[in-house]
């Protein structure tokens, strides 16, 4: 029997049941050159000379081939099966993530190109398959040198560095085929109302449907909460579901509504897909952060995203969520996504676990001093927003990271605001922190980094504030406080790794000398944040060690180097702006 990698259904919050997993063995080979579609590589015929295991990149274990040096282009090619009875509606083939631009070929037939290695994508490709065997070819380019994508932590280098780590080429999440009817439901956008007792929907439908029927019932534990029926007449349907009641989501408490929506066309074909919501509100509140009307801090971790054997891509779906529950174990309640779209899967057990999430693009290693970047950043940033808006574990968006100067030009602000106000156009239900650290231009929430490892001059720069004094910044030159909200977004990092002996690994300061260092070093600086009545929150660096950086509070392999009861007992005292 063949065993499928990653074998779940890749997106969670809007499932059918009518679909197959390509996962698994593909014909693969490099393209250093770039000339393989001279060479007629997407061809049906043509053989690559190679095997990999998808949907693991070519530089990781799982994926068989290992190769870690810079690789300009690959491919891929599989056989795949359609059943005859999908022939009588429409066949959709997805793809989860492929770094970083990427040309799709069915039976040597083009069906459609995507840029952007983090954003999902699909091509409807009914007219170019029949029942029986086909063949899908894929190739894509990737060059995070080019300063023209998002590369996250990626290493521009040969070698892993500092906090670059191994690189991703090539596909990276699941890829899967979909039967749909010949009018479908295509995509859907939550609004939580617990206020009014309701969740509002915006479904959107593509095909023909004017004249059906647009179906919503809401469960809880399995019981119906909630209904509404509305005539569909164009590709858009506006409902609102009343609900009987009212279960809030909040952190550490998940309690998730089930959804189910059912179109019916006038030629009595019909479509159904399952969802889940979560109702919660949020919001700021001087300097609060109110979920649901409590003044919540978040103690959130640093979540770079990486595994020893799979790099951007966990090995199974259990990795995921191991990796929320061991930061809940430590007493965080939340992480920053760092540098990288993560996989909806894992949003899903985020969603599951009561556990916030703040989403992040993966900005490092694109140049923003133009707005020429906007063409390539702001596209891939708005399907990942389209995405992944409907978990209710995401509280908030921080579309750029630690927006440093490019060969001593500096950023261009208005690439930064512009972006801002879209993401706020898009969701004005959460806040949006412009860049994470510096250099901020317009933002909701202004955050700092600040790796200080002494307690006492860590705790003395913000004792000002407390009493309406002067409100420390990190760049007064390059970004002005305003007012807003405040809170140390990374901060730690302590070095420790006594049992790993690297010449290149990597921390911030200086390493303690023993563990009981380490443990009064990491609650000093924590009850710094803890005990600030203007703080809402903190980002420790990091939850697990990863490559040369060794400042995990887990081993990359996802070891505990400490006692989680004695993280634990720090993380979990109350916070002074809590209620």
């Amino acid at each position: 029997m063949t065993v499928i990698p990653r074998p779940e259904y890749p997106r969670p919050q809007w499932v059918r049941s009518n679909w197959t997993n390509l996962n698994g063995t593909w014909q693969f080979e490099m393209d250093h050159g770039k000339s393989g579609k001279e060479r007629g590589y997407e061809q049906s015929e043509h053989h690559l000379s190679g095997i990999i295991t998808v949907p693991f990149c070519p530089e990781s274990k799982l994926s068989g081939v290992a190769y870690t040096d810079f690789m300009a282009a690959v491919w891929y090619k599989r056989e795949f099966s359609i059943p005859d009875d999908w022939m009588n509606g429409r066949i959709l083939l997805h793809f989860g993530a492929v770094d970083y631009e990427a040309e799709i070929w069915v039976n040597g037939k083009a069906v459609g190109k995507h840029r952007g290695g983090y954003s999902p994508f699909h091509f409807d490709i009914t007219s170019h398959v029949s029942p029986g065997t086909n063949i899908v070819t894929v190739y894509a380019e990737d060059d995070v040198r080019s300063g023209l994508q998002p590369r996250g932590k990626q290493s521009e280098r040969f070698h892993s560095h500092g906090c670059d780590y191994t690189r991703t080429t090539g596909i990276w999440q699941t890829v899967w085929l979909e039967q749909v009817p010949e009018a479908y439901l295509s995509d859907m956008k939550v609004a939580a109302d617990p206020d009014n007792a309701c969740v509002h929907l915006e479904v959107k439908i593509c095909g023909n449907a004017a004249g059906g029927e647009l179906a919503a019932t809401a469960r809880f534990d399995g019981k119906d909460v909630g209904s509404v029926t509305a005539v569909v007449h164009g590709p858009s349907v506006k409902l609102t579901v009343p609900l009987s009641e009212i279960h809030l989501w909040e952190p550490g408490h998940a309690k998730l509504y089930d959804l189910e929506l059912r179109l019916h066309g006038q030629n009595q074909t019909s479509d159904t897909v399952a969802s889940y919501f979560g109702l919660r509100t949020v919001r700021l509140d001087g300097m609060a952060f109110r979920i649901n009307e409590k003044s919540v801090f978040q103690r959130l971790v640093l979540d770079q995203g990486f595994y020893p054997d799979g790099i951007y891509t966990a090995p199974s779906d259990e990795d995921l969520r191991k990796d929320i529950e061991i930061s809940m174990e430590l007493g965080f309640n939340g992480a920053r996504l760092h540098e990288k779209m993560f996989e909806p899967r894992f949003l899903y057990w985020a969603d599951q676990l009561g556990y916030l999430v703040w989403g992040e693009h993966a900005n490092w290693g694109q140049d923003i001093t133009t707005t020429e970047s906007l063409a390539r950043f702001l596209p891939e940033w708005m399907e990942g927003m389209e995405r992944d808006f409907n978990h209710p574990s995401l509280i908030g968006w921080c579309p750029f990271n630690e927006t440093w100067d490019r060969d001593g030009t500096r950023q261009d602000n208005d690439v930064l605001r512009i972006v801002y106000e879209m993401t706020k156009r898009m969701d004005p239900t959460r806040p949006v922190i412009d860049t994470s650290g510096n250099f901020h231009v317009v933002t909701d929430i202004f955050d700092l980094h600040d790796y200080d490892q002494n307690p006492e001059t860590f705790r003395a720069r913000y004792e000002p504030m407390k009493s309406g004094g002067g409100v420390f910044n990190t760049f007064p030159d390059r970004q002005t406080y305003e007012g807003q909200p405040y809170f140390i977004s990374e901060y730690g990092g302590i070095w420790w790794n006594p049992d790993q002996q690297d010449e290149n690994a990597w921390g911030y300061g200086d390493r303690p000398q023993s563990e009981e260092a380490f443990i009064a070093r990491y609650e000093g600086l924590t009850n710094v944040l803890l005990d600030h009545p203007k703080m809402f929150g903190f980002c420790y660096t990091q939850l697990y060690d990863v490559e040369q950086e060794v400042n995990g509070l887990f081993t990359y392999d996802r070891r505990p180097k400490f006692d989680p009861e004695t993280i634990r007992r720090i993380n979990s005292r109350k916070a002074a702006i809590e209620d």
